[in-house]
């Protein structure tokens, strides 16, 4: 009996674009912009030891610190490229602008090692990595980009001023400003650049800074004149408001303020006079025969029911008074 599984059948990998069709849709693309590429980094196995010091030693344009490096620094102008060369015979060339000026590279410097004596050989030529750049012309919205593509995208502005956006499919690593520069690395092939490229295009369209229209009013809107600034009053200087108000009151007077007007009158003739204060008489130094006839206390005494002093040592007998005892005759010298 045939079992019947529910399993989903496993994914078919989507095969890459050919390289052909991928440069005809970079020609076509509706951007009209191509990634220019900046950097193409190869290692190459030269097969065999080498001596460091001596290649430092008798080849031009060569610098060799171990303290700094473990590898000679090596130049050429022509393509212009530096190499990183090891003793175990490996060799890294970097700055090349293309595929193949890298691998002429290269090959320039295993002849150079060659002509110094070392039987290097050129095999296992590998390109690691490819970095291109582009400008998309107008300024992008990184902070809803980042929102948007949590997933794929981080934008720290206090640590790095560009949105870093790691693509799945290809395998690519984007550095979006927001001025509109895009660089793209991680690539093994140029191709991969211009797909990435491509990939990210409408995304970047999608959050394009400006895109909101400013609303303008109609013709027929006329704004309203400017409204006069107040005029600064004086200190103690009335209100033209309040005088206008003023003058109003007294000829049109309100009936209820009539009445209120009526009533603190009414109320006004009611209340008794108020006393009139009596003026103090001239400040003049009492004599000492009128004070006997004023119902005054007796002055207090400075020390009044206050305890006898305490001696200081409170151990000790009190001293007597010697003012009323004779004083003993002194004792004779020896």
């Amino acid at each position: 009996m045939a079992s019947t599984s529910t399993d989903p059948a496993p994914p078919v990998a989507t095969p890459a674009p050919a390289p052909a069709n991928v440069e005809a849709e970079m020609a076509a693309h509706v951007s009209g912009i191509t990634p220019q590429l900046q950097n193409v980094v190869a290692t190459v196995n030269l097969g065999t030891k080498l001596d460091l010091k001596e290649i430092a030693m008798h080849a031009r344009n060569a610098e060799y610190n171990p303290k700094r490096f473990a590898a000679v620094i090596m130049r050429i102008r022509e393509p212009k490229t530096t190499a990183l060369i090891f003793a175990s015979g490996k060799m890294v060339c970097t700055g090349a602008k293309s595929e193949d000026d890298s691998r002429t590279a290269a090959r320039r410097y295993a002849k150079i090692v060659q002509k110094l004596g070392f039987p290097a050989t050129f095999k296992e030529f590998k390109i690691q990595n490819i970095v291109g750049s582009c400008d998309v012309k107008f300024p992008i919205r990184l902070e809803g980009l980042a929102y948007a593509h949590s997933l794929f995208a981080s934008y720290e502005p206090e640590l790095f001023p560009g949105l870093i956006y790691r693509m799945k499919q290809p395998k690519i690593v984007l550095l979006i400003f927001v001025s509109g520069k895009v660089v793209l690395t991680g690539a093994k092939t140029r191709y991969e650049i211009y797909q990435a490229y491509m990939n990210i295009y409408p995304t970047l369209i999608q959050y394009k800074k400006g895109d909101a229209v400013v609303p303008t009013l109609p013709s027929n809107n006329m704004m309203p004149p400017p409204r006069a600034l107040p005029v600064v009053r004086q200190p103690g200087q009335p209100d033209a408001a309040d005088q206008h108000h003023d003058a109003h009151q007294q000829q049109h007077p309100h009936p209820h303020h009539q009445l209120q007007q009526a009533a603190a009158a009414a109320a006004a003739a009611m209340m008794p006079p108020p006393p009139t204060p009596a003026m103090p008489p001239a400040m003049a130094p009492t004599p000492v025969a009128d004070m006997h006839h004023m119902n005054l206390p007796p002055p207090t005494p400075l020390h009044h029911n206050l305890p006898p002093p305490t001696p200081r040592h409170p151990g000790l007998a009190p001293t007597p008074s010697l003012g009323h005892h004779a004083l003993p005759p002194p004792s004779p010298r020896r």
